[in-house]
């Protein structure tokens, strides 16, 4: 598996874990401790807000997995990926590509586009 592909599955894996402590524990071994991230609907830096961030989509769309859309890229310091966000996983109503920026191979920036979002969501 290739650097991107490790890092956007562990980011995957980070916003659909429900239990908050293993969470947690994902967020500190994939974020830097001051990681922003960046979308046009929300916004949080460090590991407490991102996680507050986490929680909320969580409640917002209760039931709802991520899943990854093809395959991840990345050059350098950069990577890129898509994913999907709805029911148990499958083809969701809600689509993404989110830009990384990582740093000593942990996540510094993420900034995330939303490509499909229904008007009830």
């Amino acid at each position: 598996m290739t650097e991107a592909a490790v890092i956007a599955n562990g980011y995957i894996a980070l916003w659909n874990e429900t239990d908050p402590e293993r969470r947690r524990t994902l967020m500190e071994n994939l974020w830097n401790e001051t990681g922003a991230y960046r979308d046009p609907l929300m916004q949080g830096q460090g590991h407490d807000q991102i996680l507050g961030l986490i929680a909320g989509v969580q409640r917002q769309f209760p039931g709802f997995r991520f899943a990854l859309v093809g395959q991840p890229d990345g050059y350098g310091s950069q990577v890129r990926f898509s994913w999907q966000l709805g029911p148990g996983g499958g083809d969701g109503p809600i689509k993404g590509t989110d830009f990384a920026t990582l740093e000593n191979g942990r996540l510094a920036t993420v900034t995330g586009f939303l490509d499909q979002v229904p008007a009830a969501a």
